[in-house]
């Protein structure tokens, strides 16, 4: 179940992701990084020195984009809350 809502939280971020403007590559290419950072790490759970990193990353991407993109906050928000209740 929690890999499920992880992955349906993945491709919320991607479709939000997508709608970002070309002008805000910045903000566009580290939410493709998050994305693939999340994806590793369901592919290598046992990888703790990444997981911790990949924590802190959302957390920053979070405190970055609140203001200009709420959605994407709030979809990076469930996804943490999904890794957090898978243990990570």
């Amino acid at each position: 179940m929690i890999d499920a809502e992880l992955k349906d939280g993945l491709k919320k971020l991607r479709a939000e992701v997508n709608d970002v403007t070309s002008e805000n590559a910045e903000a566009k290419d580290k939410l493709n990084t998050l994305i693939n950072d999340i994806e590793k790490k369901l592919a290598e759970p046992d990888n703790t020195t990444h997981h911790n990193n990949l924590i802190q990353d959302i957390k920053d991407t979070i405190s970055q984009f609140e203001s200009e993109h709420p959605r994407a906050t709030a979809i990076l928000n469930d996804i943490m809350v999904s890794l957090s209740n898978m243990g990570i």
